[in-house]
């Protein structure tokens, strides 16, 4: 099981959520890599009880506005699925820059593997914003 540093106290409640790329690498910049999150969010949406109300996809983060009976877990399947796709996808083009990068930055805990796309989730109840 997962570290998190993050404690979500209304987890069926609509989340702020921005998700960023270690080292703030660009790999948004290709279709390909876009297509890969858009894919997850769909399957998320039908899949499970997903809800996305907005999303933001920049060349290094995202943003979304999201709800699940479990954000965190829909997170982590969300960030899980698409590491693995992107990875997939990078060594598929032999893009061994990014991959090099990947390596490198990675977090010294991240024992069990040899790459790290995404760092820690930054997430905000859209409920205690309102407040």
């Amino acid at each position: 099981m997962g570290r998190s540093r993050y404690k979500i106290y209304e987890p069926t409640h609509p989340h702020f959520i921005t998700c960023t790329i270690v080292n703030w690498i660009p790999l948004f910049t290709r279709k390909e890599s876009v297509e890969i999150l858009l894919e997850c969010f769909r399957y998320l949406k039908k899949d499970e009880d997903f809800k996305l109300y907005a999303y933001v996809i920049l060349e290094n983060h995202i943003h979304i506005v999201a709800q699940s009976n479990d954000i965190a877990k829909s997170m982590g399947r969300f960030k899980n699925h698409t590491a693995k796709e992107i990875l997939r996808l990078l060594k598929k083009e032999n893009v061994v820059t990014i991959l090099d990068q990947l390596s490198f930055y990675k977090k010294a805990h991240k024992i069990d593997r040899e790459y790290q796309v995404w760092k820690m989730v930054c997430n905000q109840s859209l409920f205690k914003l309102m407040l």
